[in-house]
Formats: C-alpha cells, structure tokens, sequence
C-alpha cells in the first residue's frame, strides 16, 4: 500500500499505511481469531471501469508508464496528483482493497471489512482530484450493487466533501450517499451544500452537511446523530460503505475542523452501530484523508480497525511501547502516549430543540429541510 506515493513533501505521505498497520498489530488487532488479512490485487481494467470510463483508465496507465508525459486535463500531473512511475498499479491495488471487502461481504466470508488505504472520494468517473486517482469506494459500492445488494448507504466523515462518490451516484436512487465535512466555503472542493440532493432520477439520495469551521466533537456529533440515523433509517439499505478521512482532526495541517481522536473513534462507533442496527452489521469501512501522520492517523484508523473487528480499544489504554519506540527510531520524536486524547466527549441531542443563533444547527437545519421530507420524514421532529 505504500507505493501510492506522490513523491517528498506530499501531505498524502505513505508512513501513513506502515504508521498504522503496526500500531494495530501491536494492539493485537491482528492477532484476534476471528480477524483476517487479507493482500489485495491490482484491480483490473474491467473492474476499474465499472465508475470510470476506459479513455481515463488508459490516461492513467500511460501518464503511470512515462510520468514525464502528465495529463493535467484529467487531473494527472497537477501538483495535488503528481505523475509517479507505477501510479496506476499502485492506485489499482488500494481500489482492490475496497473490491476484495465487498467480495467478501457478497461471499458471505465477512461481515465487517476495512481498507484503512481506500477512501479516495474525490476520484471522479473521467479525472483524478484530490490526491485521488480510483474511487475505490465507489467501485465497493457499484460491485456490491452488481452483486445483487438492493441499496447502499455510503456514509463520508472526511474533513473534505465526497464529491466523487456523490457525482457517480448522482441518479442512481440505490445508493444514498451522506457527506459531513467542512463547508466548500473555507475548503476544497468546494462542493457539498445542503442543496446537492441528488439528480432527477434520485432526488434525496444526495446528503450533505456542511460544517463551519472550527466546529467540534460537540458540534459535529450533534449533527451526525440529527441527521445520518434518520435517513439510514428511512433508506433501509443492504449494506453500509463508510470513509473515515481523520483530517477532521484539530491538529490537522490541512483543515479547519476542531475534532479529537475520540470524537472520531466515536463517529467510527456510530457508524458500526448503524450497519448492526439496519445492514445485518454489513460494513466496508475505509481510510481517507488525514494529514498528522503521526499523532493522528494510525490512532484513529486502528480504533476503526478496533471496531469493525468488535473489540474496540479505550481511549485511555496506552500506546503500545514497541509502536512508540519504532516512531522515535524513524522519526526522531516521541509519539502519542495514549490512544485518545484525553477530552470529555459530550454533545447535545437534536432532541432537546433547534438552535437558530447556533452555526452548526443551522447547517443541520439546512440539511434536513433539504432532504427529510424525500423520505418521508419531518424536518421539525424526526
């Protein structure tokens, strides 16, 4: 996974993946009876086209086989996506992650899956955004659909609007997709408003819920539990594909959200919980975005990785030794000392009353008079 690398001085550092996979493994995630690993293949043509189109799939094997030749008209060779030698087997692997967990699912082998590697939401059908080359959760989506999954709810938590996922399904009423993110007012790609519900075919099935900056745990899970269980509920889908980008974070170089990794690990939670309640616990849960390499993404993303597995880790349980040796080895500084960052996590329930003098409630607000009544829910009271 760490040859999808864009080169030095990239925020999309490959450390990410090596960061995370050993802090899961000396939490023992790996070790669990139950819990097994599994090394993707390059996805192929074929399947890589089932969300994008074949001239862009041989735009990217070319501008992968001679970087010195970039493609800037579909997004390759820009300064987010630089050209890299071997950029399309190295993008073809991550999309594979995604694909082999929806196998999984459909084949019944698992029920929970992550690809903390995925999660490259801005893919768009003809152009690579983003640091994203192949939508790999929207190909796990679009073959859970083709396997015969009647509707998908994919939920999106990155900092970053989902744009690409969004795009791709625009008219297609099986999938609903949901974005909370930071509003396209302060952030790229400056998409995402509570007026994008969908296209004609699927008017509803567009979700977003575009944060101020700054917003906190308190705010942002407010908005989630006033938003995302009502209409995963009134959807009913199959299965729940989930993008868990942590740049949410408050630390985040890249971002302007305020949130903890406990708030994150909570969203995780959240998300699991909502797959338990309405999808038989179906899940494909991926990475994302997430720019503190080291203090904040193999934190995060092995909570996710502690809860799709079903034996979640405390916040105040402290970081492995070994894990924080290896940082200070390679990195030449001292790690994180435990697995949350010691806040108390605490929201208020869309239950107690609407807000109008308060930013993230009018953004909530927003959104539900956008969507709610598509699904026969009020806005008011639901």
């Amino acid at each position: 996974m760490t040859a999808y690398n864009f080169g030095p001085g990239h925020p999309m550092a490959p450390e990410r993946m090596d960061l995370t996979a050993r802090l899961s493994r000396s939490l023992g995630l790996f070790d669990l009876d139950h819990v097994d690993l599994a090394a993707p293949e390059v996805a192929s043509d074929a399947e890589l086209e089932s969300v994008h189109s074949a001239d862009y799939v041989a735009a990217v094997r070319r501008v992968s086989a001679d970087p010195t030749r970039p493609d800037e008209s579909r997004g390759l060779g820009t300064e987010d996506d630089p050209a890299f030698a071997g950029m399309h087997e190295a993008a073809a692997r991550l999309a594979g992650g995604s694909l082999l967990a929806a196998q999984r699912l459909l084949e019944g082998s698992a029920v929970h899956a992550v690809n903390f590697g995925g999660g490259m939401h801005h893919a768009a059908r003809e152009r690579a955004s983003g640091f994203c080359i192949y939508n790999d959760a929207a190909l796990a989506v679009q073959k859970l659909l083709d396997g015969g999954v009647g509707k998908v709810a994919y939920i999106d938590v990155d900092a970053h609007h989902g744009d690409g996922t969004q795009n791709i399904f625009w008219d297609d009423p099986r999938v609903l997709t949901i974005s909370l993110h930071e509003t396209g007012l302060t952030l790229f790609p400056g998409t995402g408003f509570a007026n994008e519900t969908g296209g004609a075919a699927a008017e509803g099935t567009a979700v977003n819920v575009a944060l101020p900056a700054g917003t906190s745990d308190a705010g942002w899970l407010r908005a989630f539990y006033a938003v995302v269980p009502q209409l995963v509920g009134a959807f009913e889908p199959g299965v729940i594909v989930s993008q868990h980008g942590c740049d949410s974070h408050r630390n985040d170089p890249l971002t302007h959200l305020n949130l903890s990794v406990d708030g994150q690990r909570e969203a995780a939670s959240a998300v699991g919980n909502l797959a338990e309640r309405y999808c038989g616990s179906r899940w494909i849960a991926t990475g994302g975005g997430g720019y503190n390499v080291l203090d904040v993404v193999p934190r995060t993303w092995s909570h996710l990785v502690a809860i799709a597995a079903g034996r979640p880790v405390p916040l105040r349980t402290p970081v492995p030794g070994d894990w924080r040796q290896y940082v200070m080895e390679k990195f030449g500084r001292e790690a994180p000392t435990l697995m949350g960052d010691d806040v108390e996590l605490w929201w208020r329930s869309w239950e107690v009353g609407f807000d109008p003098n308060d930013a993230v409630d009018r953004t909530v607000m927003a959104t539900r008079k956008a969507v709610f009544p598509l699904h026969g829910l009020d806005p008011w009271f639901d």
